[in-house]
């Protein structure tokens, strides 16, 4: 790693990257390397990264003021290159840019702080505005889903991506809502499955979070948008290149977890997430650690967010890329089903 490479100063956000020290140290950027950042979001790691060696950075977002950020800094070094797009077309951003290989990628999975806090996005219920939850500005929004998804199938969104126990008796009042009047708000929404659910009761969390997340995950597609990018960096990254990933949800990093296990060779019997491979010319990843790495107490105490953060590292290796499909395992009704109706 060089030790020369200019710093950039830091970015006035009050957005604090996650894990930052060990995303680096993992990721071991070096002078002449070309690196993706494929969820730039406030640009935290992207800075640190072209601090960290005279290297460059490709950075990729859906969400058009994280590409508006992204050409901000590239005023401040030519060393970035924004990029807008899905992360799991990053193989193809990458290319078309002039990189048919790269020696790293960092991927940081969610939503991100910036658009929980700007309630116009629509992503929190602590937040009065339009019901929308989109990454990107096209596609259906969460007001979509809530008044046009069918009963059992927004049961099922539900409970499969929030695991929300109560998801049938939410559904059902979803509807029964809708029926008088559409969906609008987020604090339509919050309100509607506060009272399914009978209430806080002393709860911690709003009887509304798993709801939101559910179909916030939905409306973006965002496991089978991180199975795309899996299989993009692995056919992306060059021999000895380095993949790091931070996930910050059960159901996330266990479909990275069982992913990297299968392309390493030690997938075991396979899951619902990711069923085993055919048996390819070899592994395609080594994992230099097993387990996810933690972020420390002092972090945690610091960033309340660091709390349920899990990273998780793999070295490419010479193997060629196994061509199998990208799935999330959750068989739920594509969103461009939704969006032909529409």
């Amino acid at each position: 790693m060089a030790s020369d490479s200019p710093a950039l100063p830091a970015a006035d956000t009050g957005h604090k990257p996650v894990m930052l020290d060990e995303v680096v140290e993992w990721l071991a950027p070096r002078d002449g390397d070309v690196i993706i950042d494929g969820t730039f979001g406030g640009g935290g790691y992207s800075r640190a990264i072209l601090t960290a060696a005279n290297c460059t950075l490709l950075a990729i977002d859906r969400d058009e003021d994280a590409i508006a950020r992204a050409k901000a800094l590239q005023v401040e070094t030519e060393r970035l290159v924004p990029l807008p797009g899905c992360f799991g077309d990053m193989d193809e951003l990458a290319e078309a840019a002039g990189h048919e290989a790269v020696d790293g990628v960092v991927l940081d999975i969610g939503v991100s702080s910036f658009q929980i806090d700007q309630a116009e996005r629509g992503f929190s219920f602590m937040k009065h505005g339009p019901l929308d939850m989109r990454m990107g500005a096209i596609g259906p929004s969460a007001a979509d889903v809530v008044n046009q998804m069918a009963e059992r199938d927004l049961a099922n969104i539900i409970f499969r991506l929030g695991e929300e126990k109560q998801s049938r008796r939410i559904a059902r009042a979803i509807v029964a809502r809708r029926a008088d009047a559409p969906f609008e708000t987020t604090t339509e929404l919050a309100e509607t499955v506060e009272i399914a659910v009978g209430g806080r009761k002393g709860a911690r969390i709003h009887p509304a979070t798993l709801t939101f997340q559910a179909i916030r995950m939905y409306v973006n597609d965002e496991l089978g948008e991180l199975a795309r990018a899996l299989h993009a960096a692995e056919r992306i990254l060059r021999p000895g290149g380095r993949l790091v990933i931070v996930t910050f949800h059960s159901l996330e990093d266990r479909l990275v977890k069982q992913w990297l296990k299968n392309r390493a060779g030690k997938a075991g019997g396979g899951s619902r997430h990711m069923p085993v491979a055919e048996q390819g010319p070899g592994a395609t990843f080594d994992l230099p650690v097993s387990k996810a790495i933690l972020p420390g107490a002092n972090e945690v105490e610091g960033n309340p967010r660091a709390r349920s953060a899990k990273l998780r590292a793999a070295i490419r290796t010479s193997a060629p890329a196994i061509e199998d499909e990208a799935s999330d395992g959750m068989n739920l009704p594509p969103i461009s089903d939704l969006e032909d109706a529409l």
